[in-house]
């Protein structure tokens, strides 16, 4: 018998706490999740429009007002 073998046969199997697709259940959650989180910032500069303009006029950076 081999070493690692020897290693494998002593190691205790241990239940885990939950079904096996809840894990990937979890993580679907957590993704789908965290992806809401992210579009919910969508577009979030052109609503600031004028604070934009002000902070390209100060730094010296051209802004174009079709949104683009």
């Amino acid at each position: 018998m081999s070493f690692v073998t020897a290693v494998l046969a002593e190691i205790e199997h241990v239940a885990l706490p939950m079904p096996t697709l809840m894990y990937g259940a979890i993580a679907l959650v957590v993704f789908f999740a965290l992806g809401l989180l992210v579009w919910t910032y969508r577009d979030v500069a052109n609503r600031h429009q004028t604070k934009a303009d002000a902070y390209a006029a100060a730094h010296g950076g051209a802004r174009s007002h079709d949104g683009h």
